[in-house]
């Protein structure tokens, strides 16, 4: 089993920054994939951001590109998004989610992901 746990949530004005850190614990993989998800009130649980374990790579959503940076310390198995220039659109609950390496074309779907944290909520006021 894969215990997640996400921090650095809160309220800030539209423009400003967060930093959000996911630490996993338990059964971790030496290859897992991290990644971040929101969900808004009413909406789906949507792909932000995913890197990797080797090779640093990263994936962002469209609207994200440019202002939120995703990172990993592999010896620690936590993975941190910072986000700046946040708007109101960024107004959501915030998951991390660990699976073992999975193929390119299904890091952004939520379905793909085995374990996830309780969630951390962001709320930008305009």
């Amino acid at each position: 089993q894969v215990h997640v746990v996400e921090s650095g949530g809160g309220l800030v004005q539209a423009g400003g920054s967060l930093r959000l850190s996911c630490q996993a614990s338990g059964r971790t993989g030496n290859n897992d994939d991290m990644a971040w998800f929101r969900q808004a009130p009413g909406s789906e649980r949507d792909f932000v951001a995913a890197m990797r374990r080797s090779g640093g790579h990263t994936y962002y959503t469209d609207s994200v590109k440019g202002r939120f940076t995703i990172s990993r310390d592999n010896a620690k198995n936590a993975v941190y998004l910072q986000m700046d220039n946040l708007k109101p659109e960024d107004t959501a609950i915030y998951y991390c989610a660990v699976s073992p390496r999975m193929a390119l074309s299904a890091l952004r779907n939520a379905a793909n992901y085995y374990y996830w944290g309780q969630g951390t909520q962001v709320t930008v006021s305009s």
